[in-house]
């Protein structure tokens, strides 16, 4: 990113500042940029999902006092930095993990919890509609979860007046406008790249298929409009702008960019929407974009065939598992040093543990670990269970044990990719890493660049790229005055030529991951065992 030359307190004066929202799985994250798009100000809130009758779902009392806490830490932050008070804003933009199920009653009510894309009880829907549409629907997408409470006699499928994901819902409580964007529009119903919209062969299918049901509304009447990027989405309502900043000091009256998903904001954050680039996010969960020059040549249940924010077409390969267990292992050392009465510095910890790894065996001594908090749909498993195997033969170290540990945050997005690049022959010139896995700098990125046999990029937003790619996408409505497309503007607005630090991988990285992955898939028996066992 180009070097601050304006004086943040004056931006925020002004009114000039933007916004960008992003509501995470464990983290709800405000960032406040200035006119040249570098990040001036913060506020974060943590969370987590709830088990609730077998389904993970946030509550909209969460989701809300979530938003409220996020944006008024960013507020602490801007009084704290430059002794200001947020009174009005050039632009808001809404992100949120993608897919998932919030259907609306005629009074704006929900009608049940959300339903997280982490949820995997909708596969007899998502393999019935794979079908008809003769298109890979993944189990996460909303179709899928509207189908599925359709087979299972849910009553209040007959009550849906609005169908929409987490941003499209907070979008529209912020604006009154009943948008998507047309990257996260693609996670709910396949979009067609030509007209940017749902693909109405699809709306067409799935109307004929529950017209025997005699409910009182057509898809097409319950789905937010798709938009693409730099399209005005709506302002900021005074009861929008009393629902965001309880304090009252922020205006109604502020643009907003389209709503978009997590995946959409990562390409941005990365200035991957160009075709032959991709990213990879890794945080909680993790999927990788490759953006397509063409179609592949046949539909994949591991491959789910998405948008960029602009509309281009991507293959996603999605992963519900990525660094929790990881993240679990992590704290039981903490415990550990703990209990040795040793002061803890987490950061410290993970350099430390995560550096260890890289002097394990290129194929972690025949390690295993299984990664799975919930199901895995890319693998086959409708539930989780974390598992760590070896045998009595293995070398059983640190090293080799973080590695494996590290190994497993991308074995399934390694399983997924190895169909792009090995059966489909998808050339992308330049990948990059973003997310959680990439903060200890160098080793999930040389991780990475093992498992996917590709040289891997990371900027010095790593570690925070979704909040900042919304503040990017709402930048993108009010600062192009050349009307650029996205790539265009990303290139000579934001990055500059920027492309981030790069590590290729080596011939023995590469081999070795290919000897883990190779027993790792063997193993999955052992996982589904678990599973049913346990």
């Amino acid at each position: 990113m180009p070097e601050v030359n304006k004086n943040p307190k004056d931006t925020i004066a002004a009114g000039k500042a933007i916004l960008g929202i992003e509501l995470g799985s464990t983290r709800i994250k405000a960032v406040l940029i200035d006119e040249d798009n570098n990040p001036i100000a913060q506020g974060a809130h943590e969370w987590e999902n709830q088990l609730v009758d077998k389904l993970w779902t946030y509550s909209t009392e969460a989701i809300w006092y979530g938003l409220q806490d996020s944006y008024a830490r960013l507020r602490e932050d801007v009084r704290r930095r430059y002794d200001i008070e947020i009174e009005n804003l050039a632009a808001i933009g809404v992100s949120a993990m993608m897919h998932g199920y919030m259907p609306f009653d005629e009074n704006g009510e929900i009608l049940v919890p959300f339903r997280t894309w982490r949820n995997t009880n909708t596969g007899t829907a998502a393999a019935k509609l794979s079908e008809l549409f003769v298109y890979n629907i993944p189990l996460r997408w909303s179709i899928s979860h509207l189908y599925q409470a359709i087979l299972d006699g849910e009553p209040h499928v007959k009550d849906i007046k609005y169908l929409t994901t987490l941003a499209g819902y907070i979008h529209w409580k912020l604006t009154g406008e009943k948008v998507l964007g047309v990257g996260d529009a693609s996670g709910m119903l396949p979009v067609d790249p030509a007209t940017k919209d749902y693909s109405a062969e699809m709306v067409k299918k799935f109307d004929d298929l529950v017209a025997p049901e005699g409910f009182p509304w057509k898809l097409a009447d319950i789905l937010p409009k798709s938009i693409v990027a730099g399209e005005a989405a709506g302002c900021l309502t005074a009861e929008g702008a009393r629902r965001l900043d309880v304090s009252g000091h922020l205006r109604a009256g502020v643009p907003f960019c389209p709503p978009e998903g997590d995946a959409g904001t990562g390409m941005v954050a990365t200035n991957a929407v160009l075709q032959r680039t991709g990213n990879v996010s890794a945080g909680t969960s993790s999927f990788s974009m490759i953006v397509l020059e063409k179609e592949l040549s046949k539909p994949y249940e591991m491959i789910d065939m998405v948008t960029t924010p602009d509309g281009s077409l991507v293959a996603m390969v999605h992963c519900n598992n990525c660094t929790s267990d990881l993240n679990a292992w992590v704290g039981i050392f903490k415990e550990y040093q703990q209990l040795l009465g040793i002061e803890t510095d987490m950061n410290e910890l993970y350099g430390k543990l995560y550096n260890a790894a890289l002097d394990g065996q290129a194929d972690c001594g025949g390690l295993l670990s299984y990664n799975y908090f919930s199901g895995e749909p890319v693998t086959g498993l409708a539930e989780g269970r974390p598992l760590f195997v070896r045998s009595s033969t293995d070398k059983f170290t640190l090293a080799n044990f973080m590695r494996a540990n590290l190994y497993a945050s991308v074995a399934v997005l390694k399983i997924g990719n190895d169909i792009l690049f090995n059966d489909e022959n998808v050339e992308v010139d330049r990948i990059t890493g973003h997310g959680g896995l990439f903060k200890t700098p160098g080793v999930g990125q040389r991780v990475l660049a093992a498992a996917l046999n590709s040289p891997i990029s990371v900027m010095e937003t790593a570690g925070e790229g979704g909040a900042w790619g919304i503040a990017l996408l709402a930048s993108y409505v009010v600062n192009n005055p050349r009307k650029l497309s996205l790539a265009g503007w990303l290139n000579e607005c934001v990055f500059l030529g920027n492309t981030g630090s790069e590590i290729a991988p080596t011939a023995e990285e590469v081999e070795g991951f290919n000897r883990y992955i190779e027993k790792y898939k063997c193993g999955l028996a052992v996982e589904q065992a678990a599973v049913d066992a346990l």
